[in-house]
């Protein structure tokens, strides 16, 4: 599958209805979440903007990725060097307990940051509308038009996400290092990783500042 027919899937998937696919206990993920509450804040609303919210992501998204960590392909190299700690805190959970804490933050209610007013505007277009001269389709294709993202196709929630947080993944994204790569190039992260890395090496660094502080005043 080209990169380009990558790209037009994200608009099909609109059509999916929202599925949460967790098999999780929300009570079993409360249990579980003290040991997340040093970096992801209480109810998943972190106030370190290195470290990303969780509150309000949904659960296949969570659990997708807490399996990447714990199966050492999600590493957190240069760019991504805040994940680097997600490997050794993953390791011990079974899957019932990914299931359980997936499940958990995916109910919480996501509160945080407000969009910074000098760059919210330009972020919102692009958010929006992308910019076809470029190639950049619009975020809201994937994510959804108030950032709820779409758990059937692996899209993650954006709303009030931290704009220090999504500027440093999407330049990770840009440099290909979020996930590793398999012995034959692919990355680890799957097809969206791929069509992330298309989109996000087109972003100049104000494009990024720009989407990222409109997405961090989404509710």
């Amino acid at each position: 599958m080209t990169a380009s027919i990558r790209l037009a899937c994200c608009l099909l998937t609109l059509c999916v209805a929202p599925i949460s696919w967790s098999h999780g206990s929300v009570e079993g993920g409360a249990a579980l979440s003290g040991t997340c509450l040093a970096c992801h804040g209480a109810n998943g609303n972190s106030t370190n903007p290195e470290w990303p919210n969780l509150a309000g992501q949904n659960a296949a998204y969570i659990e997708h990725q807490l399996h990447l960590f714990h199966d050492g392909r999600r590493t957190g190299k240069m760019g991504d060097a805040g994940a680097s700690m997600m490997p050794a805190m993953a390791a011990p959970l079974t899957d019932q307990n990914i299931d359980d804490v997936a499940a958990y933050y995916s109910q919480q209610t996501p509160v945080g940051l407000e969009a910074d007013p000098s760059y919210w505007r330009p972020g919102q277009k692009i958010y929006r509308n992308g910019d076809r001269a470029r190639g950049i389709p619009a975020c809201a294709a994937c994510h959804g038009p108030s950032g709820r993202g779409n758990p059937a196709a692996g899209y993650p929630a954006l709303r009030a996400q931290h704009a220090v947080y999504l500027v440093k993944q999407l330049n990770a994204y840009s440099t290909e290092v979020r996930y590793a790569k398999n012995e034959h190039g692919a990355s680890y992260g799957g097809d969206n990783a791929g069509i992330m890395h298309t989109i996000a090496a087109r972003l100049s660094d104000e494009d990024m500042r720009n989407v990222a502080s409109y997405i961090q005043g989404m509710r």
